[in-house]
């Protein structure tokens, strides 16, 4: 037996006390809410309920005798008048923006549009038809869960390293998961997965959209889905496709398992826009019930969605209840599930106040003072798809970047293009030009070569041009600039030379990303040679294309996991790589050196000219000069020839080693190195990269031929 009582307008959401409900639910220019319940099945409807209280524009009603489990949602009154930005139509049921967990799935009808489709005035029609039987129900949760001594890693972003995953392409091709698990969160946690991810020297598992999200409609209709996840419906509730049978809790349980071997778990968020699309988008929560507060309109014509996200429409971080439910649900999963950070998508939509981005935006200074979230890592995608939202660099201390430019230099570069050195060089120290400003370290640069948003690694290195098809859109879709290489074939070959070039270009690629200053991010299955089939936007693609093929990626290249676990020893046991502040080439007058030396293969520094000639393919680097035992050396060539390196004399102080090269099946120089002195030469190969360790006693080695030090393995 249930009784309806008034409540209370806090929390947001459905909340269980241990003897009932309260439902709070905030609206605007609502006039009215129906609280709507439902079987366990989610099709029949067994008691609509007018919410009897508003308080400050919530509405709430509490409901004695609610347990967990119990399905919800909610019809919401007002003027249908689109004109005016309003949009309520009671005939279709919402989700709650704050529910904790939802069941089903959308089934997609001309009933969950608000409008007539088809009727001659658009979206300015009513339609009245019950979208009830198609919509998923809001479930209310049990938040009990005992994390026993679970110990969030609070790892330093200057010692991360971020492996970017799909929860399902991840486990679902597994060969040593079961079954059963594979696809969902409960395999994050399975050995097979954590073994691989410490024997790499991943730090941290970021996490593409978990928040639950839509099919879009165009997807479902030509057969395909949604694979990325960047179409949110709820953004307090984990999408329930990835649950096992242990529900939220196997989410919980991996999370605890990842921290438990030192591994941190962060987020892509998408609080940039939602999956209700523009004016002739399905109504489904946000839209229905208080569309002028949730977007942003165009100012002189209301009826339509101002949009700099390309997907039709924006949220409104303007306004302080949008704003708060952002924040509610970013402390949600630090504090409910323990999730160690975020990466924002298309984060300058964020902090446009109100339609111009701003670095002191109120979304930034809110995040910034909060005393939850300002402690766990804060990553920006900057950039988004209006005026002037490109801004990279333009973000607060506190917060790191997805460097694109690295992306791009690197790629250039390595293909081979002419005139990169200048550029090379500024994004291997940490684009410090860019981030440097107001104190911002060195971490703040997320550097990498491949995302999931691209090609992978393999097809990098295996198409000049972007094999779309499959998408549905012609080949069309997806980015047509992506600075790749085939090396000389296009797609899949059995020549020896030119699979023996894609592996060297493959660990250059990779080197440089590890090597550099900044914080690394490596995409899942790049180091198994992952490919997508030259698809470079399989955003719909959730199959074979997309997942992590295991089998087929020991057989490619199965070194190759070896070399990126060798870059990472190297990276952690050298703070060099890690520094606290960017490298400025000021000189240290106890050393006579500075603290970065850029060097010809002539065995000079570089001047004005040598930068400034295109031809110029290879570059040495000398850094990590305030300690003897920090100093590294180097060595990069992306041309097509071998080059003779010179070492310049007046770098004084005993010999360097060769420990790590591309040309080498894992990397790593085992038995007899190369021992470079001072006025020596070495001969690094066409398309190779090297790594000298200096050794500051003579007697360190004996000459050529000698061992290098256990440590450097």
């Amino acid at each position: 037996m249930i009784r309806i009582e008034e409540g209370r307008p806090w929390p947001l959401g459905a909340a269980w006390d241990g003897r009932g409900v309260n439902f709070a639910l905030f609206s605007a220019h609502a006039s009215a809410v129906d609280l709507c319940l439902f079987d366990s099945t989610g099709r029949r409807e067994t008691r609509r309920i007018r919410m009897p209280a508003r308080t400050d524009q919530v509405f709430h009603a509490y409901v004695a005798g609610l347990r967990p489990g119990q399905l919800y949602g909610y019809r919401v009154h007002g003027r249908y008048e689109p004109a005016a930005g309003h949009r309520f139509n009671p005939n279709k049921l919402l989700l709650d923006p704050y529910a904790r967990l939802l069941s089903g799935r959308i089934r997609w009808h001309d009933a969950l549009f608000g409008y007539r489709m088809g009727a001659h005035r658009g979206d300015l029609t009513m339609d009245r038809r019950d979208s009830a039987p198609m919509m998923p129900k809001c479930v209310v949760e049990d938040p009990a869960y005992t994390w026993g001594d679970d110990r969030p890693p609070r790892r330093p972003m200057r010692d991360s390293f971020i492996y970017e995953a799909h929860v399902k392409g991840l486990s679902q091709l597994h060969p040593d998961i079961p079954m059963a698990m594979r696809g969902t969160y409960d395999a994050l946690a399975h050995p097979a997965i954590v073994e691989h991810l410490l024997k790499l020297g991943v730090t941290a598992v970021e996490l593409l959209p978990i928040h639950a999200y839509s099919d879009d409609r165009f997807l479902v209709e030509k057969g395909l889905k949604n694979y990325w996840g960047y179409s949110t419906l709820g953004y307090f509730a984990p999408d329930p496709r990835y649950l096992s049978e242990d529900g939220v809790h196997g989410l919980k349980a991996a999370i605890a398992t990842l921290h438990a071997a030192g591994i941190e778990v962060i987020l892509d968020v998408v609080y940039n826009h939602t999956a209700e699309g523009n004016q002739f988008g399905p109504t489904l929560s946000w839209r229905g019930i208080d569309n002028a507060s949730y977007y942003k309109l165009v100012p002189d014509n209301p009826r339509f969605y101002w949009d700099a996200t390309g997907t039709g429409n924006t949220l409104d971080l303007g306004h302080p209840r949008v704003m708060q439910m952002v924040m509610d649900s970013l402390r949600h999963w630090v504090q409910a599930y323990r999730i160690d950070g975020f990466r924002f998508d298309l984060a300058t939509t964020l902090a446009r106040d109100s339609f111009d981005f701003w670095e002191r935006a109120g979304f930034l200074r809110a995040v910034n003072q909060d005393p939850v979230l300002s402690r766990v890592k804060l990553i920006a995608e900057p950039w988004d798809l209006g005026d002037a939202g490109y801004r990279l660099g333009g973000f607060p201390p506190g917060w790191s970047e997805w460097n694109d430019r690295f992306r791009d230099v690197i790629r250039s570069y390595w293909r081979g293009d002419e005139g990169r050195l200048p550029e090379l060089a500024r994004v291997i120290m940490g684009s410090r030009e860019i981030f440097e400003h107001e104190g911002r370290q060195p971490w703040t640069s997320i550097h990498f070569v491949c995302s999931h948003d691209g090609f992978t690694l393999e097809d990098l290195v295996s198409y000049n041009e972007r094999h779309n098809q499959a998408n549905g859109e012609n080949g069309q879709d997806g980015h047509p600039h992506n600075l790749s290489w085939n090396c000389g074939v296009e797609g899949p070959t059995e020549d020896p030379e030119v699979l023996a070039l894609r592996a060297r270009q493959k660990r250059n690629l990779l080197a440089t990303v590890m090597m550099s200053i900044g914080t690394p991010m490596l995409l899942m299955g790049d180091e198994l040679s992952r490919t997508q089939g030259g698809n470079n936007n399989p955003y719909c693609q959730d199959n074979e294309t997309s997942w992590f093929d295991w089998q087929a990626g020991w057989t490619a290249d199965p070194d190759l996991p070896a070399f990126v676990q060798a870059l990472a020893g190297f990276r952690r046991r050298h703070r060099a790589l890690r520094p606290d502040a960017f490298p400025s080439g000021a000189m240290n007058r106890e050393t006579g050196l500075r603290d970065v030396h850029w060097l010809t293969p002539e065995g000079r520094e570089m001047t004005r000219a040598d930068w400034a000639d295109p031809a110029r393919k290879a570059l040495g680097v000398q850094m990590g000069n305030s300690h003897p035992s920090e100093r590294l050396l180097l060595l990069f060539n992306a041309g097509e020839e071998d080059v003779r390196f010179r070492l310049t004399p007046h770098l004084r102080g005993g010999r360097w080693v060769k420990v790590f090269g591309t040309e080498l099946p894992d990397g790593v120089v085992r038995g007899a190195a190369p021992i470079l002195e001072p006025g020596g030469v070495y001969e690094l190969e066409a398309r190779s990269f090297a790594i000298f360790l200096h050794s500051p006693s003579p007697d360190a080695q004996q000459g050529p031929g000698a061992v290098i030090p256990e440590e450097v393995q």
